[in-house]
């Protein structure tokens, strides 16, 4: 009897990775995977270090240990051409979509076929008008970033992040500062275009029911290290009070709603002391 295939190798692989700032500690010693072809999720409290693992896979940042592997290669290691090449196989969607103000619709989204690709401009805006209708705004392609809503232009800077035909496709806080209709909108259509495409996504978010819906794979941060990491279900059913705060947005926790102080006995009994030697 023939064994079953291995499974593909990750196309995103931390190791034991530690970064920080100064003297605080981000993330230490983090030990993740990134499978291809699916919708990983990156959650937990802000602070957490979801969005400077963007930043390590993209190379803005370099890990002060351990490794960042991108399809097998070490983003740390890559020099300048490697990098290059290894961010045109990776798109970007930032917070708030972060659009050019000065360009159109149509003009935002040919902005990275211009910048690293030498295709006629009759291709390149054949290519615009493809993204566009996939995000169901070709014929928005003519405004200004100031004449869309916020939910539109989040749907453009997706046709940007697409616009290169990435493998990876990497979103911070997709769903921030959205209506419920656009929220829903954007999270269908990151689920379908990863499928349709064969992208592989990692979604930052703090949006707990819209992204279990729409992910494969959850992986919850805290206190530097991996709570907890399995399918939405797995991670619904862990037993970790700090995810069960997290999950059930709980006020009090492990994470706690009064900023470390002294007592209170001791701060009012001593403003009271000063009161009465008046």
């Amino acid at each position: 009897m023939s064994s079953a295939s291995a499974p593909p190798a990750p196309l995103i692989e931390l190791r034991d990775l530690v970064f920080g700032y100064g003297e605080r500690t981000i993330l230490d010693r983090v030990s993740l995977q990134v499978p291809r072809g699916k919708v990983t999720a990156l959650m937990g409290a802000s602070g957490g270090g979801k969005t400077t693992v963007l930043r390590l896979v993209g190379g803005q940042a370099r890990a002060q240990r351990g490794q960042v592997l991108f399809d097998g290669q070490d983003v740390g290691a890559m020099d300048h051409r490697a990098l290059y090449a290894a961010r045109r196989r990776m798109g970007m969607l930032f917070q708030f979509g972060a659009l050019f103000t000065d360009m159109s619709v149509f003009d935002n989204v040919a902005f990275p076929l211009r910048e690293h690709t030498d295709l006629p401009e009759e291709l390149v805006r054949d290519i615009v008008l493809m993204k566009l209708d996939a995000v169901g705004l070709r014929g928005a392609r003519d405004l200004r970033p100031s004449e869309i809503s916020g939910g539109m232009a989040r749907r453009v800077a997706l046709a940007r992040a697409i616009a290169l035909d990435p493998e990876l496709v990497m979103y911070d806080e997709p769903f921030a500062g959205l209506d419920p209709i656009a929220l829903g909108t954007s999270a269908r259509l990151i689920r379908e275009l990863n499928d349709a495409m064969g992208l592989t996504s990692i979604v930052v978010s703090h949006d707990v029911d819209e992204t279990f819906r729409i992910a494969d794979r959850v992986v919850i941060l805290a206190n530097g290290g991996v709570a907890v990491q399995g399918t939405p279900d797995e991670v619904r059913a862990s037993a970790d009070p700090l995810v069960r705060q997290f999950i059930s947005a709980q006020a009090d926790g492990p994470v706690r709603f009064h900023y470390p102080a002294p007592s209170a006995e001791d701060d009012f009994g001593r403003a009271a002391g000063k009161a009465g030697r008046r």
